[in-house]
């Protein structure tokens, strides 16, 4: 028995009036997800419960069965695992963004021009925050390379009562005011996000890049404080082996502290340009070498929500559909049984730029137990099926057992 979960990040939306009143998911071009679909358990579910903020880390940790108001502390903790820090039980750490903000005198009047700062290569990424080291890094912080515009820092001795730390996605287009750390305890950080634009603007690479007409990355920005949390095995938990393909460091980190084998995909960026054909194929080596359970991130649909990238985000489904998924759908056929799950983890509406906890579409199909589904696979449909998981870490108990 194989079982495979394709998670499209942030492909749920609402409908946009570009699309003739469709979602993204609606409107895309996709016969290998419609095919299932129709002999598929198709339905809602609430990956990310009231009260708890709808980010990726949470909404995965569901996703994968774990209860995150049992196992969740904070985003970075997650992605600070992946890139090989051995966090100390009093280490804090924070997801830092590398950003571009307009050119205001003062910062607290500067503009989230670009959370990402032009989707930054790792090897532009990793000679700033080697600049950044110099200046920052003592024996209370340290500051991590990690992917593109994903890095870390640890605080030795922190806290995580911050206030509020707002994550630059949300803000993308927005003043800054209203949204700097104002907590007295948060006051250190904010004095190196000012200090880190100093040191940025007028850095030889950001003159490179403004000259390549690239966006220049000239701040940090700090966000998803938290602390380590162990989890639980996923093998004991459901007794299958488990094997993690993302491009981004949060869900290795969660691969890898849940035992789960991590592997990294030459190509993968967790953009429209990933490597896509790669990422099946490794899904498909893993399943022939041992693995019982293959988990496939793919993060395209999420940023091009966050980009307002409207034709994008319908073309991130559809390549998904034609080169991961069509070619999985075709090497699971030479298994007696397999299950495959299909959803996002989350919304990324486009018209909001931003996560919501709202009820995803998911499919279930099982080889052996095809069900009455849908003509298409969508939001719509999901609702009228009537069938809703209101508990998101229960649907994996459901798809590995049920």
């Amino acid at each position: 028995m194989k079982y495979v979960v394709l998670l499209c990040d942030g492909m749920a939306d609402y409908p946009v009036p570009e699309l003739s009143g469709l979602t993204p998911m609606a409107k895309a071009e996709k016969p290998n997800m419609d095919k299932i679909a129709k002999i598929s358990e198709v339905g809602l579910v609430k990956t990310v419960a009231d009260g708890l903020k709808p980010g990726s880390d949470v909404a995965n940790l569901s996703v994968l069965g774990y209860d995150p108001s049992l196992y969740y502390s904070g985003r970075s903790p997650l992605e600070a695992g992946s890139i090989g820090i051995d966090m100390k039980p009093t280490d804090v750490s924070l997801r830092c963004n590398l950003v571009t903000l307009s050119d205001e005198e003062n910062y607290e009047d500067k503009t989230m021009v670009d959370y990402c700062a032009g989707d930054i290569s790792t090897a532009d990424a990793r000679i700033l925050i080697d600049s950044l080291k110099k200046v920052f890094d003592n024996d209370e912080f340290t500051l991590y390379s990690g992917v593109s515009y994903r890095h870390c820092l640890i605080w030795n001795h922190g806290t995580l009562d911050l206030g509020t730390l707002t994550p630059p996605h949300d803000i993308t287009g927005k003043p800054l005011k209203g949204h700097l750390p104002e907590h007295p305890n948060a006051a250190k950080l904010y004095d190196m996000m000012k200090r880190s634009y100093d040191v940025l603007k007028n850095h030889p690479l950001n003159l490179e890049r403004i000259k390549r007409g690239e966006r220049p990355a000239n701040s940090m920005w700090f966000w998803g404080e938290g602390v380590r949390k162990p989890l639980a095995s996923f093998r004991e938990k459901y007794g299958v082996n488990g094997t993690m393909i993302s491009a981004v460091d949060l869900l290795k980190g969660i691969g890898k502290f849940s035992g789960m084998n991590v592997i990294n995909v030459e190509g993968a960026t967790g953009y429209l340009d990933t490597n896509f054909e790669g990422k099946a194929q490794a899904a498909i080596d893993a399943l022939k070498n041992g693995s019982d359970f293959v988990y496939i991130h793919v993060e395209a649909p999420d940023e091009c929500g966050h980009r307002y990238e409207i034709e994008n985000k319908v073309k991130s489904v559809e390549l998904i559909d034609k080169k991961i998924l069509g070619p999985l759908l075709s090497a699971l056929e030479e298994y007696d049984d397999y299950k495959i799950m299909i959803l996002p983890d989350h919304p990324t509406p486009l018209a909001l730029r931003t996560h919501t906890n709202d009820p995803v579409p998911y499919l279930i199909y099982h080889k052996k137990d095809e069900k009455k589904g849908v003509d298409v696979f969508c939001e719509d449909s999901a609702k009228s099926t009537g069938i809703f998981a209101p508990v998101g870490h229960e649907l994996m108990e459901k798809f590995i057992k049920g």
